[in-house]
């Protein structure tokens, strides 16, 4: 059978490549065939990919310090470094989707994997910063074919739709997973090894899917592929890249003119993209599927819960290394907790929406992740990490619960055909969220910590020069208490550690309302 016959199979049966398991008709929804053990063992080769994108995005931190020293890149060097992978992979997403549906899903995965794991050795044995700054631009296009390929290709191996939620699920966990676990990875590999190891992790998994998922991984491309509009792909590339870089512009410095132009000149290069769409017979990305009301909701949570997500992991990660005073490794240990819950969320909806319906289960993590907000606000510089621990579960528990049935509705939601392209947008509108949160959060704690760090700290008698260098952030507030005498570096420290701590609390108020209100509006779009 060649792959047009198997895309036009998809959406009524099972590949009958080897590997995979006569599908089973009994006990499944709406009559679709039941996936097989090959199902299961394939997707199990499925999270790998997704759990080493998702930690290459936070592995890099700890590395910083040692590959500074070995190759000396400048400042713009060492930006670039951090930044590059992340804006290829976000602004390329939507483009890898589509192409994956156009020349077929699998091919496509094959390909990103083996790209991916030559960059990552070409990274881990660069000799400058330069080839760093490329290899991780490599990693970063690679990146962006392995996340829309394996969330569409569950799609086509799980057409029962319990089983396809559970298999989500587990994506989910994976995906989620890599991002929290990465920091701990990397703490560890730089205690027995160099710098380059943190990308050297990479290449045996990305052999093993190479090796793998030929034989339990089936292919998936339409009878009659449509043609790939190039234009399109340059269009929607700018403007996620442009935009996100802006944000991040805005995040550090504030609304200069710099972070303007990008995010305007972003948001017209978008508004172009769509009107091309419009007129193009075959587009990049159907339009229509944003009138279905599940696709547009899912995307609209996903986004929203991204912001609130990753905006609020730059206060913890402050908290727990500054305020607590723990280092790096012993902070990223305190995260194991967290990832341990992960998995019941995920699992728990995928049961759940079987009973009670999407809407329902949606509205229900929605409200867990306003809930454990909530928790979070009570943080007090001298708490220490019950009550931090606490919320962070709580709210990890919903997150990992919406994220999957987020995914799954978008999935779910699009045509056999089209589920690659909607998995890109799932996974854009989660990076645009991310670097969103990153920016409006920071900035809403930023404010509040200069506004209290500058009132306790005049009354506690501090020299306005001090007070001003320690009013930038809170590790610069560290940096100037180090250089203090005793009386008055205690006094700057319980001064800022409060005034962060505030910020953080307020951070977490604006972002219980935000996915409080998101509850509502899921609960009531979904409630069919």
């Amino acid at each position: 059978m060649d792959d047009g016959q198997l895309g036009t199979a998809a959406g009524r049966g099972r590949s009958s490549q080897a590997g995979h398991t006569a599908p089973d008709e009994t006990d499944s929804e709406h009559g679709a065939p039941r996936a097989g053990r090959g199902e299961w063992v394939g997707l199990a080769v499925l999270v790998l990919p997704c759990l080493l994108v998702s930690m290459d995005m936070s592995v890099l931190s700890f590395a910083l310090p040692f590959l500074s020293a070995d190759l000396e890149p400048d400042s713009s060097q060492l930006l670039w470094i951090m930044d590059v992978y992340g804006f290829l992979l976000a602004g390329l997403l939507i483009t890898m989707g589509t192409l994956g549906d156009r020349i077929g899903r699998r091919r496509l995965l094959l390909i990103g994997a083996a790209a991916f794991g030559l960059s990552s050795i070409l990274a881990a044995y660069s000799t400058s910063a330069t080839m760093l700054i490329l290899s991780r631009a490599v990693m970063g296009v690679a990146g962006a074919t392995l996340a829309p390929s394996t969330l569409s290709l569950i799609r086509n191996m799980f057409h029962d739709p319990a089983q396809r939620r559970g298999a989500i699920a587990i994506w989910t966990a994976g995906f989620s997973g890599g991002a929290l676990v990465g920091p701990l990875v990397g703490g560890l590999l730089l205690e027995a090894f160099w710098w380059g190891s943190v990308f050297l992790i990479n290449v045996p998994f990305m052999v093993l899917l190479l090796a793998l998922g030929r034989f339990l991984l089936p292919e998936f491309r339409p009878a009659r592929a449509g043609r790939f509009d190039l234009a399109s792909a340059a269009l929607s590339t700018m403007a996620v890249l442009m935009v996100i870089y802006g944000v991040k512009e805005y995040a550090e410095g504030g609304l200069g003119p710099v972070a303007a132009l990008f995010i305007v000149s972003g948001l017209a290069i978008g508004a172009a993209f769509v009107m091309r769409q419009r007129r193009l017979v075959e587009p990049l990305i159907d339009l229509g599927l944003f009138a279905h009301r599940a696709f547009g909701t899912a995307i609209a949570v996903s986004t929203v819960t991204m912001f609130a997500m990753v905006g609020f992991l730059f206060f913890t990660s402050q908290y727990l290394q500054l305020v607590l005073g723990m280092r790096p490794f012993t902070a990223a240990l305190w995260n194991l907790p967290v990832v341990a819950v992960m998995p019941v969320g995920a699992l728990a909806a995928a049961s759940l929406v079987r009973r009670t319906g999407a809407g329902t289960v949606v509205a229900a993590g929605l409200a867990m992740i306003a809930a454990g907000f909530a928790v979070v606000t009570q943080v007090r510089p001298g708490s220490g990490l019950a009550v931090l621990l606490v919320g962070l579960g709580v709210m990890v528990i919903g997150i990992s619960a919406v994220m999957a049935l987020a995914s799954d509705l978008v999935v779910g939601a699009a045509p056999p055909d089209r589920a690659g392209a909607a998995s890109a947008i799932s996974e854009t509108g989660a990076e645009l969220g991310g670097a969103l949160g990153i920016a409006l959060l920071g900035s809403v704690g930023t404010a509040v910590y200069r506004a209290e760090l500058g009132e306790s700290a005049h009354s506690a008698g501090l020299p306005s020069g001090v007070i001003d260098m320690a009013r930038e952030t809170l590790p610069a507030a560290v940096k100037v208490a180090d250089q203090l005498a005793a009386p008055l570096a205690e006094a700057l420290r319980d001064s800022a550690f409060a005034a962060f701590t505030q910020g953080m609390q307020v951070a977490a108020i604006v972002s219980a309302l935000l996915m409080a209100g998101m509850a509502v509006f899921a609960g009531a779009l979904l409630r069919r």
